[in-house]
């Protein structure tokens, strides 16, 4: 699979590290940044995973920041992204079943590394159910921007 990977700062060792898992694995991965542990804008690296999923370039994506959340936020800006900031495995599992989610996000101040590890491989392993929830995505994606 091809996976677009991005973090800030306070992301950068996780990201180097889930990098490292998911190509041991046999993935493909896309690294969007950021480029060191100096102090950045988490915005501009989600965009631009996100990017490379709505495009269908990549086909998840995997964000990482201090808590996951903001950069899960500045990804689901992006019409098509659907982006869980994720600390449980059940929350990993059930986007995937039932919100078809493209993008998961980690917070490396939240959750350890094996943990961080099992949650993007349950979110990558996990297939869309379809069905009713197929329906309900669409709805999601058919909502206006206002």
């Amino acid at each position: 699979m091809k996976i677009a990977i991005a973090s800030d700062h306070a992301g950068y060792d996780y990201r180097q590290m889930l990098a490292e898992h998911l190509r041991a694995q046999g993935h493909e991965v896309i690294d969007c940044g950021c480029p060191g542990k100096e102090s950045c804008d988490y915005p501009i690296f989600g965009r631009k995973a996100a990017q490379l999923v709505k495009s269908g370039e990549c086909e998840r994506g995997v964000l990482v920041c201090g808590t996951g959340f903001g950069i899960s936020l500045s990804a689901n800006r992006i019409p098509g992204i659907r982006c869980v900031n994720c600390t449980d495995v059940l929350t990993a599992k059930m986007s995937r079943l039932h919100n078809d989610a493209n993008m998961i996000a980690v917070g490396a101040r939240v959750v350890g590394e094996d943990t961080a590890k099992l949650l993007v491989d349950t979110f990558l392993t996990t297939p869309h159910e379809g069905g009713r929830h197929a329906r309900r995505v669409a709805l999601i994606d058919s909502l206006p921007l206002v």
